[in-house]
């Protein structure tokens, strides 16, 4: 018995529909789920009615990723993630994102796995900045984030200069995500901090800055800043809503 379609239909139909979302989350859960809601909104606000978005979220054990991100083994981030990543692609993901700025310190080696784009959020921020015509920017984030060059090599492919607070406020930041921010606990007086740090980056050039942390804008919502602040989370999320839709667009 011929089914509602016949295989032509089928096909059409499937090519004119929205792609589906890979996520790797749970670094931490906390900011996967502005993840989820940011990218159903928006796919909603493209497409109206009850429209939401198509995705597969393999969310992680943050307490593993975190112990081997302070071990330094960066090998073995790179196989879970990759592992994770080909696990997505095979249920049946168009694109991958990993929903944390830190493991994009193996997004590169998890790319040449896969055989569908995994969305960068550092070259996604940098395109963002870039829309604003600024140069030079202040980078919030994990130790790692700050201090290693994945993160700023990206940004300077794009013709952007990453500035850095000093080696104690560093310290201070790294402590708030993984001891605060990662368990979910968000404290007024660590954003008067954040934005404290902030404005002494401002003071040596920075025209914005990148909350290159997924966590910080949760911490930070809301808050009035003196200079444009990146929101790396919502940033990436809209950079996976307009790849969804990108054959709705053109």
């Amino acid at each position: 018995m011929k089914g509602f379609y016949d295989r032509e239909e089928l096909i059409k139909v499937k090519r004119n529909y929205m792609k589906t979302i890979g996520l790797i989350g749970g670094i931490t859960w906390h900011s996967t789920l502005d993840y989820y809601r940011m990218i159903n909104e928006m796919i909603n606000d493209n497409l109206g009615g009850v429209a939401s978005a198509k995705l597969i979220l393999h969310s992680v054990n943050f307490a593993e990723i975190k112990t081997l991100t302070e071990d330094n083994r960066w090998d073995l981030l790179a196989e879970c993630i990759t592992d994770i990543g080909l696990g997505l692609e095979e249920a049946g993901a168009d694109c991958i994102l990993i929903c944390a700025n830190t493991m994009h310190k193996v997004a590169d080696q998890v790319q040449q796995a896969l055989a569908i784009p995994l969305i960068n959020i550092a070259t996604e921020t940098a395109k963002a900045i870039r829309k604003q015509d600024q140069r030079k920017v202040a980078l919030l984030g994990t130790k790692y984030v700050m201090q290693m060059e994945f993160y700023r090599n990206k940004l300077a492919a794009h013709g952007i200069e990453a500035i850095i607070p000093g080696e104690e406020d560093i310290e201070y930041i790294n402590s708030a995500i993984y001891n605060e921010m990662g368990k979910g606990i968000f404290l007024r007086e660590t954003g008067a901090r954040l934005l404290e740090i902030t404005d002494g980056l401002v003071a040596r050039g920075a025209q914005g800055v990148i909350l290159g942390c997924t966590e910080i804008p949760i911490l930070l919502k809301d808050t009035p800043a003196s200079v444009p602040m990146f929101d790396t989370a919502r940033i990436h999320a809209m950079a996976a809503v307009e790849f969804a839709l990108s054959h709705k667009l053109n």
